[in-house]
């Protein structure tokens, strides 16, 4: 698969990888798996939605956000690959996380950004098992994180 021709088929293109904003790494490869720490909706260094959902954030623009940590999710990926992304087997699993307020409850709407992006990429090899979960804050006052794992040859 050549990951930049289906993005720039679908208008988006694969950002520079991103850089850790603590003590971890990216991502990191453990035999046929790429585990990805959480990824945070960032686009050339700054946050591109914040606070909770929906009262700072709509749910449209927290899916938004949940589809650029795929693209980021990708760029953390794509050098542990060597850029040979025939080389997935699946995507395996999604760790959603948004920073809503107290009733909130549709966590699984805004995750959809992120799932319905990596079918669009991927197709069935983006079919992923996938938790969508409510939490008060998120790092850097992010509205939505993404963590990922990938099963690889």
């Amino acid at each position: 698969m050549n990951i930049a021709s289906k993005l720039e088929s679908l208008g988006l293109s694969l950002p520079p990888a991103p850089k850790a904003v603590a003590a971890y790494l990216p991502a990191v490869r453990a035999g046929d798996m790429i585990y990805v720490s959480g990824q945070l909706p960032l686009e050339e260094g700054k946050l591109t939605v914040t606070g909770p959902v929906p009262s700072s954030t709509a749910i449209q623009a927290a899916q938004a956000g949940a589809r650029r940590c795929v693209l980021n999710a990708l760029a953390a990926v794509d050098p542990l690959l060597d850029s040979d992304w025939s080389r997935l087997v699946r995507v395996v699993r999604v760790g959603v996380f948004v920073a809503s307020d107290p009733s909130f409850t549709d966590q699984h709407l805004v995750a959809n950004g992120a799932s319905e992006l990596l079918l669009e990429i991927f197709g069935e090899q983006g079919r992923h098992a996938r938790a969508a979960v409510g939490v008060p804050s998120l790092p850097l006052g992010a509205s939505v994180e993404v963590e990922f794992a990938f099963q690889v040859s």
